[in-house]
């Protein structure tokens, strides 16, 4: 990946970040001191892995093969950010404009912002420029999406768990080795009226406290059996920790996975195992089915729980193809290793990573990585946040672990996870219009994902607020059964021209599970 892949980005929906070791060519120029930050006090201190992730590294270094570990697992730099200015520093921490002059630091492709307090909103702007591996030059300044509105709902254990940080959403640039960052807060203008007349006063709102930069490498691939990543155990809970079975889901509402019951069998931990009966262990894809075989297989997952409506006449879509976490090789040491479950999916939220368009479909696993890295280890949630995720060219990929037929309970729309799936485009869509296989994907993800539940992608349902910006928590709202993140937030997500096609989604949605 020498190419620079640069973006602005629109309003986000996601995050995504991620770095590898530096090549023989990169070697030669000389590491900045700058470029080794510590990470928050609540995680791993960052060097060439990052933290006690090092520890893993150490090891398999004494057995030489520490560069392909690396590259295998991926990695994370922090980096603290500092006042710009002699008249900043003096102010420091409430300086208006922190960031870091340009540096080499180790292989990177994703890169976000992030700060200690989730519920603090970064007024002002976020920009990079970054050098691609092998190159001289600097790309132009590319904005952050300072607003990252996907989160899990207030109340639940994941976002009380003392880990959660607030963030920008990611840029995917490609395969760099250079950076440099420039945060500033929004000035606040207002005229005052004085004995001598008026005079217009400016004044900035603070930055949030903890600012680092993320710089994430998302590696080559899922780590190879016996090549674990080390991380402390709060991150990783041990097995024994409870997981909430498939058929004793909790209630739904916000911080009902908390005293959920101990799984009986270890296996429910894999990410292969809550897929069982779809795939065969350790697939790489779920293939697609026919209408015929969508339906049998409906009555075979969903035998005690199906409506009288949905015995006499299924209305759901054939499955599609689905590559799953193996298949985009998702390190399943990184996550939490429990799953939590919803009572059931009665509408699907549609989004878009704002992370940029310039990737190919080929690096889009990459990319998903990366995202998946910054949602973990950068942004402290449990696993990534969106249920599914769709690149430009229509392919459709496994999200958050748990099973792709299961309500799993995701962190992709504050206020609105429970009973809910959420459905994540890679790129930015709010002056780029998305591709015509985005779209097909995205209505033939959703007849069949709701279809297993027996919702109408053109009808109407009611969701209870967890508390967000629209929505005050417990009130009862009336959404599309297909929505836009923007229908329960405030926000721009999924981008306006995204949003816009929402409307014939529905339709064909609705035409793909035989309405």
């Amino acid at each position: 990946m020498r190419g620079l892949l640069a973006s602005s980005i629109g309003v986000t929906c996601a995050a995504a970040l991620a770095l590898p070791l530096s090549s023989p060519a990169a070697a030669a120029r000389p590491a900045s001191p700058a470029s080794a930050g510590t990470a928050f006090a609540s995680t791993a201190s960052v060097s060439t892995v990052a933290g006690a992730e090092a520890r893993g590294a150490a090891e398999a270094l004494r057995g030489g093969r520490a560069q392909d570990v690396a590259q295998t697992l991926g990695s994370t730099q922090s980096l603290p950010l500092a006042p710009l200015t002699s008249r900043d520093r003096t102010l420091a921490p409430a300086a208006a404009e922190q960031g870091l002059s340009r540096r080499d630091v180790r292989h990177f492709s994703l890169v976000g912002v992030v700060w200690n307090d989730p519920d603090t909103v970064l007024h002002g702007s976020v920009q990079v420029r970054t050098r691609a591996v092998g190159a001289d030059t600097w790309s132009g300044w590319q904005d952050l999406e300072t607003h990252n509105d996907d989160a899990a709902d207030p109340g639940t254990a994941e976002r009380a768990s003392g880990r959660v940080h607030g963030a920008t959403a990611p840029l995917w640039v490609g395969d760099s080795d250079g950076v440099e960052v420039r945060v500033r807060a929004e000035a606040d203008r207002r005229t005052e009226d004085t004995a001598r007349g008026s005079r217009t006063v400016t004044a900035s709102a603070p930055l949030p406290t903890g600012l680092r930069l993320e710089l994430v490498d998302p590696g080559s691939s899922a780590p190879a059996p016996g090549t674990r990543e080390a991380a402390p155990a709060a991150d990783r809970p041990a097995a024994s920790r409870a997981v909430v079975p498939y058929d004793t889901a909790p209630t739904g509402e916000p911080g009902a996975e908390q005293g959920a019951e101990q799984a009986a069998d270890p296996t429910a931990l894999d990410a292969d195992a809550a897929n069982a009966g779809l795939a065969a262990p350790g697939a790489t894809e779920i293939p697609e089915l026919s209408r015929v075989r969508t339906e049998r297989e409906l009555f075979s997952l969903r035998a005690g729980e199906l409506t009288t409506q949905q015995r006499a006449k299924p209305y759901i879509g054939p499955r599609p193809r689905i590559v799953t976490r193996r298949g985009w090789g998702a390190d399943e040491t990184l996550r939490e290793r429990t799953f939590v479950y919803t009572k059931k999916v009665k509408a699907a939220f549609v989004h878009h990573t704002a992370s940029g368009n310039g990737y190919s479909c080929a690096q889009a696993p990459s990319l998903i990585r990366g995202i998946y890295r910054y949602h973990v280890k950068s942004m402290g949630w449990r696993d990534i946040g969106y249920n599914f995720l769709v690149d430009k060219c229509g392919n459709i990929y496994e999200g958050r672990a748990g099973g792709v037929a299961k309500a799993v309970l995701g962190a992709h729309t504050l206020g609105f996870n429970t009973n809910s799936v959420g459905i994540a485009v890679l790129g930015s869509y709010g002056t780029t219009k998305p591709p015509a296989a985005v779209v097909k994907a995205v209505a033939r993800l959703t007849a069949w994902k709701l279809g297993l539940y027996g919702a109408n992608p053109k009808g109407k349902t009611y969701l209870k607020s967890g508390g967000g910006n629209l929505y005050p928590k417990g009130k009862k709202v009336r959404l599309n059964v297909i929505s836009g993140h923007r229908d329960g937030f405030a926000t721009e997500c999924p981008g306006r021209q995204l949003y816009s096609k929402l409307g014939s989604t529905r339709t064909t949605a609705a035409r793909y599970q035989g309405r």
